[in-house]
């Protein structure tokens, strides 16, 4: 598999520390989504704990996503974590960023273990996507720095209605 880059892993004097609350916890197989309302069943469990970041917003008009490496965490879990990079995906035509967050510093291994999923979820959400009838591009396109996806998102308003589109 192509492992690609879009901006080399930072030094670790670089690396955010985010606040994150779990909507999916690791081996889950209900999506929710940042209302915490069922966004549908998937047939595969969740491989890693899947949040946001409650103080940002993604560059789809939703949250800010973030996978939290490590043991399962409950559903509604708050902790403050080290943002160790982003993976930028592509879901009908809107690209968002999905911090990779970790108490300690990812491997290769472990980076190249996330990119590979997110290459099969891209692959998965375009066939669904397509049953739902709903067009546009599906692709992960790659890795990039923490500090550039934060850089990308929008702060949270105090009136944020909700997210702008249906998932």
């Amino acid at each position: 598999m192509n492992v690609k880059y879009l901006q080399p892993p930072g030094s670790e004097d670089e690396v955010p520390e985010v606040e994150v609350v779990i909507e999916v916890p690791r081996g889950s197989f209900l999506k929710r989504g940042s209302s915490g309302c069922v966004d549908f069943v998937s047939p595969l469990p969740c491989p890693y704990n899947y949040g946001s970041v409650p103080n940002y917003l993604g560059l789809e008009g939703d949250l800010l996503d973030a996978l939290v490496l490590g043991p399962r965490l409950p559903f509604g879990t708050r902790l403050r974590v080290r943002a160790w990079g982003a993976v930028t995906l592509t879901d009908r035509g809107m690209s968002d960023d999905k911090l990779i967050c970790s108490t300690h510093s990812l491997t290769l291994a472990e980076r190249r273990r996330v990119l590979c999923f997110f290459h099969f979820y891209a692959r998965c959400k375009a066939f669904l996507n397509i049953w739902r009838r709903r067009p546009g591009r599906n692709a992960c396109e790659g890795w990039c720095a923490a500090t550039l996806a934060i850089a990308r998102a929008e702060p949270l308003q105090e009136n944020w209605p909700g997210p702008r589109i249906s998932f």
